[in-house]
């Protein structure tokens, strides 16, 4: 379940990039501005939710040693 929410988030994370290319090409700048702000948001989210599973046991990743 936790993998298929990474993936969504990540998906969502280049479609707003995608948006934002878009509305630069087409000189709309405030919706360039929302899309990216957008963008940056998921990506942070998608950062502490990682770093949350990994914190939580949820998450385990592999060939990293914290602590040990």
């Amino acid at each position: 379940m936790q993998k298929l929410l990474i993936v969504a988030v990540f998906i969502a994370v280049v479609y707003n990039l995608g948006a934002a290319l878009y509305y630069m090409m087409s000189d709309k700048g405030g919706r360039m501005a929302r899309s990216l702000t957008w963008r940056i948001g998921l990506s942070v989210g998608l950062i502490l939710l990682v770093v949350l599973g990994i914190y939580t046991g949820v998450i385990e990743p592999h060939g990293v040693t914290v602590g040990h």
